[in-house]
């Protein structure tokens, strides 16, 4: 839980007050947060866990930006920000397990 001013702060001095002000406000209107009152002031918290927003994101930039290609999202992903030894293990892992549930062979 935050007030605006708590997520403007800790996001750092980029943005203008108002844009994070903005932010939230849309963010509230669809759903993602929800706002209650703490000693007078509102305070936003998540209404939606962590995950399923990324799922959300990650599938919308899929369709919007890599024409529904997870190889060409995973691609520019790995070429922008390269992965450790540890996390490409971990990545390999995770594809051989959903590749396993999918039924399909590695």
């Amino acid at each position: 839980m935050a007030t605006i001013r708590e997520v403007h702060d800790e996001l750092g001095k980029d943005n203008r007050y108002t844009t994070t002000q903005k932010t939230i406000q849309l963010m509230t209107e669809k759903g993602l947060l929800t706002r209650s009152e703490r000693f007078g002031s509102h305070v936003y918290e998540a209404s939606v866990p962590k995950e399923q927003t990324q799922r959300q994101i990650a599938g919308d930039l899929l369709k919007r930006a890599f024409g529904g290609s997870a190889r060409s999202l995973v691609m520019g992903a790995l070429t922008a920000q390269p992965a450790t030894r540890d996390e490409l293990d971990e990545i390999r892992g995770m594809l051989d397990s959903f590749a396993r549930e999918k039924g399909s062979p590695s």
